[in-house]
């Protein structure tokens, strides 16, 4: 049974910082500081910030080269600082010295925050083509700066949004820190089959793809009452985050949260609703092919909330960890060029953090770290799923080498964009298999599939669903742990309806999920991911040569241009419905795989 295990691969930072006593590093923690200071100075010096609208000057294009390349400078090794401190935090939450480092950190970081309004506020009043006449840095940035001229017309004032940047390190940002802290040390006892065992919490959670159906069971039973012990503090932070970001979004101008989060993605509102149109009528098929599963472990009705993520009786018992890196591997050499190589240079550069421990944050990602090298953060649970997962960072941190040659301006990457090579990796891996395995086997493969899609589709739909109303209800007053257990109950009645079995719903959702505890709705954009990732595949098995003329450069552009005209390069108008019910079809259509197999046994 995999829980914890000491022998799985861990990240190695040393070549960077050997300590946080390091000389390096310290030097490193210094020039932060310094360069935010000069930056500072420069802003001033150039009186960069909103002024009247007037002819460009050669002297504002020497300004813009400037400001812009210190920004470049700065970002180039803040960044790897702030990845450094980060590979401490999220794998031992126990260490208090990284946590007040990261503290630190962000305390200087925030410092940039206003000086980012200001560049705003001063492109915006000057234009952004007028300054790419006069200076070659903002010709280079134009699409960032022009996203951020557009940013502009969402900001509080100078001296506001100066406050607001040294608040929210006390505010939401600790309210966030405070959530994954308090998760991720807890630890409960499960009820196992050979005895009771003591477990951290991302370990019990890994339990829900065992095998053994009991031990799936314990797990959930562990986790119900587990989550209690911690869902007062969750709540408070929930309160804090979603509370300020409701009177920052108001001040700032946006009609509603949900338009704030679109613009940070670069994605329009036509877009999202014809996504959103195609997502709620795929429902009831989901719900059949979750009723569907369920026959299969022997249920009537709808699938217990602790069997979502149950393998088929007849799929292997564990994958290992050597197995599922070939698994992934042999699917990344399918594709060709770098991406076959990505498997081996991520475990021999000690780029992974794999496995599940006390102190250890849950979830899975990758963050980019030095030049074209990711840190990549797993809680690997020995199932065909977590190869999956695996294939999934591995794909981001693929995305990484393809932004490695742009500037820190030009790759702040908006998280649906930033979806599109990790989905379409998870989506080789799958196809890889399909087309190799036939009968019990594919069945089994196409159940991993399904249950991954059922997530990404049905359960962001109803964490949506959870946090539109808690935005809502935040205007208003504070949500206790009743009320936030009830609201997300409801919004899995109303996007898995009979699909589970709703008396073993999982109310403490919104407690474990990091994903709710920042400013912006943070789901959505993986539906985007995976549907926009499906339609991506789709044209790569039609052409690959020339899909993988264009792939690269597309990902190198995920900073600098929007959604759509992303899409545009492979053809695609996504803000057309008939886009995303071509890419649902795709999963409707391995629906219908499943049903066949699962009838012929």
């Amino acid at each position: 049974m995999t829980t914890t295990d000491d022998a799985l691969p861990r990240w190695d930072v040393t070549d960077v910082h050997e300590s946080f006593d390091a000389r390096t590093f310290l030097d490193a923690m210094d020039r932060a500081n310094a360069d935010v200071a000069r930056l500072e100075a420069l802003f001033d010096e150039r009186n960069i910030r909103a002024t009247d609208p007037r002819p460009v000057t050669p002297e504002d294009g020497a300004a813009a080269d400037a400001v812009v390349t210190a920004f470049n400078d700065y970002l180039t090794h803040a960044d790897v600082t702030e990845a450094y401190i980060a590979s401490f935090t999220t794998t031992d939450t126990f260490n208090e010295r990284a946590e007040g480092l990261e503290a630190e950190f962000g305390m200087t970081a925030a410092r940039t925050r206003p000086l980012t309004a200001r560049l705003a506020a001063w492109v915006a009043s000057l234009g952004v083509d007028e300054l790419a006449a006069v200076s070659p840095a903002v010709a280079e940035h134009h699409g960032p700066l022009a996203k951020l001229a557009d940013r502009a017309e969402h900001q509080m004032s100078e001296v506001e949004e100066g406050l607001y940047a040294e608040l929210v390190a006390t505010g939401s940002t600790a309210w966030g820190q405070l959530q994954g802290v308090v998760t991720s040390q807890l630890t409960a006892t499960v009820a196992l089959p050979d005895g009771p065992q003591d477990l951290p919490i991302t370990a019990i959670r890994g339990l829900a793809s065992h095998a053994d159906a009991a031990v799936r069971r314990a797990a959930y039973e562990a986790e119900m009452d587990a989550w209690p012990k911690v869902a007062a503090a969750c709540a408070a932070a929930m309160n804090g985050v979603k509370g300020e970001a409701n009177v920052v979004n108001r001040r700032r101008g946006w009609a509603s949260p949900l338009d704030a989060s679109l613009f940070a993605n670069s994605v329009s509102r036509p877009t999202f609703d014809a996504m959103q149109a195609a997502v709620v009528d795929s429902l009831p098929a989901f719900r059949g092919w979750l009723r569907a599963k369920a026959r299969l472990h022997g249920h009537e009705g709808g699938l217990p909330w602790y069997d979502l993520f149950a393998p088929l009786p007849f799929a292997p018992a564990e994958v290992t960890w050597d197995d599922g890196l070939e698994i992934v591997r042999h699917a990344f050499g399918s594709y060709g060029g770098s991406l076959a190589g990505m498997v081996d240079r991520a475990v021999d550069g000690r780029w992974i953090d794999a496995g599940p421990r006390p102190g250890k944050q849950g979830g899975a990602f990758c963050m980019p770290f030095v030049d074209d090298r990711s840190l990549v953060f797993l809680n690997w649970s020995g199932s065909v799923d977590s190869a999956q997962t695996t294939a999934h960072e591995l794909g981001h941190a693929y995305h990484n080498t393809q932004l490695a040659h742009r500037t820190p301006l030009q790759r702040a990457l908006p998280m649906a964009l930033a979806e599109t090579a990790s989905i379409f990796c998870e989506t080789l891996v799958v196809e890889e298999g399909l087309q190799r395995l036939q009968g019990k086997d594919r069945l089994a493969l196409l159940d991993v599939d399904l249950q991954g899609s059922a997530q990404v589709v049905v359960d962001i739909h109803s964490r949506f669903l959870f946090e539109t109303e808690v935005f809502t209800r935040r205007q208003r007053r504070t949500l206790g742990v009743s009320e936030l257990n009830d609201l997300m109950r409801q919004a899995q009645q109303d996007a898995y309806g009979d699909g589970i079995d709703q008396a073993t719903a999982h109310p403490y959702m919104w407690v474990l999920k990091p994903h709710y505890y920042g400013a912006h709705f943070y789901n959505w954009p993986y539906t985007y991911g995976l549907l926009f990732g499906l339609g991506l595949f789709a044209q790569y098995r039609q052409d690959p040569d020339r899909f993988r003329a264009h792939y690269d450069d597309v990902l190198s552009r995920a900073g600098i241009d929007s959604a759509e005209a992303l899409a545009a390069v492979f053809g695609f108008d996504v803000t057309d419905r008939a886009f995303w019910d071509a890419s649902i079809d795709v999963i409707r259509s391995r629906m219908t795989a499943y049903d066949e197999l699962a009838a012929a046994l």
